[in-house]
Parts: structure tokens; sequence; C-alpha cells
């Protein structure tokens, strides 16, 4: 996938790249496979702002995607390869043997005709999903479950790949894009090969305004809000006045570690911060 450059005819195409969207199927979405999507704003069920600077965006539809993979042993087609606005890898619309269709994540390389299969026999090849116990060590996967059954979890952005590095009894050992590496049942499934859209680390924005298009709202500085709206803020001029850097609500940031003791952290073999 390659990136889209433009002249600078403007101050605002001057170094802005897109993505070069050519390779993608010119068709609309699959109606069965798309829902409406309401707009939260970054707000929690509460109607409390959890994520800031979210607002507006061009309207988007759901686009259903089969994380589960669970048609094991029905051979599938890929028909489309398509645009997927909530999510930053591309996505396939495979329609298998009995009829039905479905959209999974669109492995790197996979082209449109290329044929899916979920099943433990299946091969080693991009869009193939299997068990972590039937795939040899070194592979790349992506779309990788936590617990059997659920659906994948893990690795589902663009460009995102995580490589099996071991598999002993029951269990597997995983290392993910961040460098951790962790343990995970052997039955878990997960898909053979590495997301497309590969370039999507590499756009640059260009402008404001393509940003509120994402739903991005002008992110501005506490320093230089008033004290009501955030702990940085008042004072005459640039007054820092000696105040430890804290988040909105006041919680410490900069350094600070807000990850709590997790049940799960008994499966991390090896944290992502060690070199």
């Amino acid at each position: 996938m390659a990136l889209k450059k433009f002249k600078p005819y403007t101050d605002s195409r001057r170094n802005m790249t897109v993505v070069d969207y050519s390779v993608l199927s010119k068709v609309k979405p699959e109606k069965s496979l798309i829902t409406k999507l309401n707009k939260k704003g970054g707000r929690n069920s509460n109607g409390r702002i959890t994520v800031g600077q979210r607002s507006g965006g061009h309207k988007r539809r759901y686009r259903i995607i089969d994380f589960r993979r669970d048609k094991v042993g029905v051979p599938g087609r890929i028909k489309t390869i398509e645009y997927d606005p909530n999510r930053s890898a591309f996505i396939a619309l495979v329609a298998y043997r009995d009829g039905e269709k479905r959209y999974i994540l669109a492995p790197k390389g996979v082209a449109v005709g290329d044929d899916v299969l979920a099943s433990e026999e299946a091969e080693i090849r991009p869009g193939n999903t299997l068990s972590l116990k039937a795939i040899p060590v070194g592979t790349q996967i992506h779309n990788l479950e936590i617990h059997f059954g659920r659906g994948g979890q893990l690795v589902r952005s663009a460009g995102g790949v995580a490589q099996l590095v071991a598999c002993e009894d029951a269990w597997a050992q995983i290392r993910l894009p961040s460098g951790e590496v962790r343990k995970i049942d052997a039955r878990c499934r997960a898909t053979i090969g590495q997301l497309s859209n590969t370039d999507h680390e590499n756009v640059k924005i260009g402008k404001a305004g393509r940003n509120r298009w994402l739903g991005r709202y002008p992110r501005v500085r506490g320093m230089v809000k008033n004290p009501v709206d955030h702990p940085h803020g008042g004072g005459e001029g640039r007054s820092k006045s000696g105040k430890h850097p804290v988040t909105p609500s006041g919680i410490p940031t900069k350094g600070y570690k807000t990850r709590k003791n997790k049940s799960t952290d008994k499966y991390i073999i090896r944290d992502r911060r060690r070199k």
C-alpha cells in the first residue's frame, strides 16, 4: 500500500499525504452487514466526557466484523476489499460456500478472488484461521483471541502483527506488537499474516479540517484555560506556578503509572518496557 502525495497548490496541501485507495473495490458496503452508529462525543453511559477532544465528524455506518471466524470448515472466497471508517485496517467481504457473507479484517497481500478457510487443517497462508497449537512457531498472526471462543481482541489495527514464539502443552507464547511476550491458551484462534494498510502510521493529516472530519476536536493546552476548566489554568501570563502536570480531572501525568495490578499479569512473560 502506497501513499499519495500532492503538489502544494494550497498551504494545507503542502506535505499532506493520503493512503492510495485505488486498490480497494469500488462498491457500496454490504447492506445486510451494516448498522447505524450513534455519535458519543467522548461520553460514557452516564453522559460524562471520558475521552476529550471528540466532537462532530462525518456520519458513519458500522460494519459488522466477524472476529470469531467460527465458520469452521466452510471455504470462503474474498469478493471485495473495502474501506471501513471505524478502523484503520481495511476489511474484506467473504462469500462462503453455503451462501452466507461476512466481513473479516483484510490481511496484507490478500486479493479479490483468494480463498480463505477457518480450520485446523487449513494452509498456513494469509487470511486462514487456526488455533495456536496448529500454527508453526515463528508464524506472523493477527486478530488473536485472549479467551477461547470469545473472538479476536488483540492485534486488530492497520499493519498490526504478532508472532508465535513458542507453544508447549496447553500454552502458547506470543510476542505482541508492543514487544510484550504473553502466555495465551493454545486453543485460542488467530489469523495468519499481517494486517493491511501498513502505511496508515505514515499519513500526514495536513490541516485541522481533516481532523474535524474524523471527529477530533482541536486540542488546547491546559495552561491557557481558565481555572474552572483545568487545574493548570488561570494566573497572569504564562503562569505554571510550580504545578505538577495533571489531567483535567486532576490525575498526575507525564510518568505517573495508572495501570493497576490485574489478574492477567501472571501471564506476562516479558514486559513491554524491558529492552
